[in-house]
C-alpha cells in the first residue's frame, strides 16, 4: 500500500462525522445504533490507514501548512491513540443508548442517538489536529473544536439536573481557560514575535528577547492546559463534570482530552525548559496534584466521582514525567491509563444501568456477572499499580525517570500516594467479591462489548509483561 499524507486522516474523520449527521437527519426510520456500528467500522479503517502515513517535512524547514502541522512519530502515535479511544467510546455509546433514549421523552425512540454518535467523531478530529499542532494559532483552533464538541456531549442528557449542572460548569470554566490561553499567546507573541513553537525556541535563545514577558505568557498558557489535563489548582471542575456527564463522555474526557493535553504540554514547554523557573513551576504543580488527587479520592463512595479524583491523581504521576521531560515514560503511562480507565468505564456503563453508580451498587457483582467483576478487578488493580499490569509498569517508568533526575521529593510523595491508591481502588474489589448485594439479577453483556472488554483485559496484562511495542513506537 502506498503512503498517505497525515491530514487525510482528520479529513476522513470529519467527513464521517458529517455523513453520520446527514443520515441521522434524513433517514428517520433506521435503527440509529447502525450508525454507531458504521462509525466504529469506519474509524477502524482510518486507524489501519494511519500506519501508512508519510512523515511530514522537518518542522524547522517547513513552510505554509506544514509550519502549523507536524506528522512526526509522536503525532502519528497519538492520532492512533485518539482513534482507538473513540472506537471504545462508541462501543460504550451502544450500551448507553437506552439512557439517551429515556432523556428525550415524547420524541421518537431513536431521538438524539445519531448526534450522540457523531459528536465524538468531531472531538476525535480535534484531538488528532491537536497532537499535530506546532503553532499556537493552530493549537487554539484545534482545542476549540475539541472543547465545543465536549460542551454538547457533557450536557447531552440535559433533562437530568446533574448533567445540566455539569455542562454549565464545564462551559463556564472552559471558557475561562480559553481566555487564559489567548492572553498567554498574546504575551508570548508580543515578547518574541513568534507563534510557531520551533521558531520560538530560537527566539528565546536570542539575548535581545524579553524572556520575562514570554515566561509570563507561558504561565497563562499553562493555566489553560492545566484545565484540560486536570492539574491542581485548575481541577475544580473535574468531580462534578465527571459525575454528571454521560458515562461514555466521562471516559472520553478522562482519556482522550488528557492525552492530547499532555502532548500539547510537552510541545509548548519544550522551548521553555531551559528556563529554571519552568521546571520549578511544574514541580510544584505535580506535587500538589499528587497529594490532592489521592487524598480527595479516599472518602468517595460514588464510583464515577472516585474515578474523577483518580484522574487528577494520575495527572500528578504524568507531571512527574513532564518534570523529567521523559516522553517515552509519559507515552507508556498514557497507554496504560487508556486501557485501565476505558476498561473500568465500560463495566461501569453496563452495571450502572441496572443498579447505579455508587460503590455499594457493585456489592456481589462477582455472583451476578463474574466476567464484569473480573474485568473491573483488572481495571482497579492496574489503576492501583499491582505488578504484571500496565499500570504498574507505567508508574515504574515514571519513577525511574524521576530517579535518574534525582527528584527525591516527587519520588517520596509519589510512593506514599500510591499506597493511598491501593486503599480506594480495592474498596471496589471488596464490594464485588466480599460484600453480598441486595440485587441478585444476572447482568447480560452484548457480544461487541464482551469482545472490547476482553481485548482491554488482555492488553492491560500483556503490556504489563511485555511493554516493548509501546516503548519502541516513538523511535525514528
Amino acid at each position: 500500500m502506498t503512503s498517505i499524507t497525515a491530514p487525510l486522516l482528520e479529513i476522513a474523520v470529519l467527513v464521517l462525522g458529517m455523513m453520520i449527521l446527514m443520515i441521522e437527519a434524513f433517514a428517520g426510520k433506521i435503527d440509529k445504533r447502525v450508525l454507531a456500528y458504521a462509525a466504529i467500522t469506519s474509524l477502524a479503517i482510518v486507524l489501519l490507514a494511519s500506519f501508512f502515513v508519510a512523515p511530514s517535512p522537518s518542522p524547522s524547514l517547513a513552510t505554509d501548512f506544514w509550519s502549523f502541522y507536524t506528522a512526526d512519530r509522536l503525532a502519528i502515535f497519538f492520532k492512533q491513540f485518539a482513534l482507538l479511544t473513540t472506537i471504545f467510546v462508541l462501543i460504550m455509546v451502544i450500551d448507553y443508548a437506552p439512557v439517551v433514549r429515556s432523556s428525550f421523552p415524547g420524541d421518537t425512540s431513536q431521538a438524539g442517538l445519531g448526534e450522540f454518535v457523531a459528536l465524538p467523531l468531531f472531538a476525535c478530529a480535534g484531538l488528532m489536529y491537536l497532537v499535530s499542532a506546532i503553532d499556537f494559532v493552530f493549537i487554539f483552533v484545534a482545542l476549540e473544536l475539541v472543547t465545543v464538541s465536549f460542551y454538547v456531549l457533557v450536557s447531552f442528557t440535559r433533562r437530568n439536573p446533574t448533567t445540566l449542572e455539569a455542562g454549565t460548569k464545564y462551559l463556564v470554566l472552559s471558557a475561562l481557560s480559553t481566555a487564559f490561553l489567548v492572553y498567554g499567546i498574546a504575551w508570548i507573541f508580543g515578547a518574541t514575535g513568534q507563534t510557531n513553537l520551533y521558531r520560538l525556541t530560537a527566539a528565546l535563545a536570542n539575548p535581545d528577547s524579553d524572556s520575562g514577558a514570554a515566561l509570563l505568557g507561558m504561565v497563562f498558557v499553562l493555566v489553560a492546559l492545566g484545565f484540560k489535563i486536570a492539574a491542581v489548582p485548575f481541577q475544580i471542575w473535574v468531580p462534578d463534570v465527571y459525575q454528571g456527564a454521560p458515562t461514555p463522555v466521562t471516559a472520553y474526557l478522562s482519556v482522550g482530552s488528557k492525552a492530547a493535553g499532555f502532548v500539547v504540554l510537552i510541545r509548548v514547554l519544550q522551548p521553555f525548559m531551559n528556563l529554571p523557573q519552568t521546571q520549578r513551576l511544574i514541580f510544584v504543580i505535580a506535587l500538589l496534584t499528587l497529594i490532592y488527587g489521592n487524598l480527595a479520592a479516599l472518602p468517595q463512595t460514588n464510583l464515577k466521582r472516585l474515578l474523577a479524583y483518580s484522574s487528577i491523581a494520575h495527572t500528578g504521576y504524568l507531571l512527574i514525567g513532564v518534570v523529567c521531560f521523559d516522553v517515552r515514560a509519559i507515552t507508556f503511562y498514557l497507554v496504560a491509563y487508556l486501557l485501565m480507565t476505558l476498561l473500568s468505564f465500560t463495566v461501569l456503563t453496563i452495571v450502572a444501568q441496572q443498579t447505579g453508580e455508587e460503590i455499594s451498587d457493585f456489592d456481589g457483582l462477582a455472583k451476578r456477572s463474574p466476567f464484569l467483576a473480573f474485568a473491573m478487578l483488572i481495571g482497579m488493580v492496574s489503576l492501583a499499580g499491582v505488578p504484571f499490569t500496565a499500570g504498574f509498569l507505567g508508574k515504574f517508568y515514571i519513577f525511574y525517570a524521576a530517579v535518574l533526575q534525582r527528584q527525591i521529593a516527587l519520588i517520596v510523595v509519589g510512593v506514599i500516594t500510591v499506597g493511598c491508591g491501593f486503599y480506594y481502588y480495592l474498596k471496589v474489589v471488596r464490594a464485588m467479591y466480599w460484600q453480598s448485594g441486595v440485587n441478585t439479577d444476572k447482568i447480560s453483556v452484548n457480544g461487541l462489548s464482551r469482545i472490547a472488554i476482553s481485548a482491554l483485559i488482555i492488553a492491560t496484562i500483556w503490556f504489563g509483561i511485555y511493554p516493548q511495542p509501546i516503548l519502541d513506537a516513538l523511535k525514528k
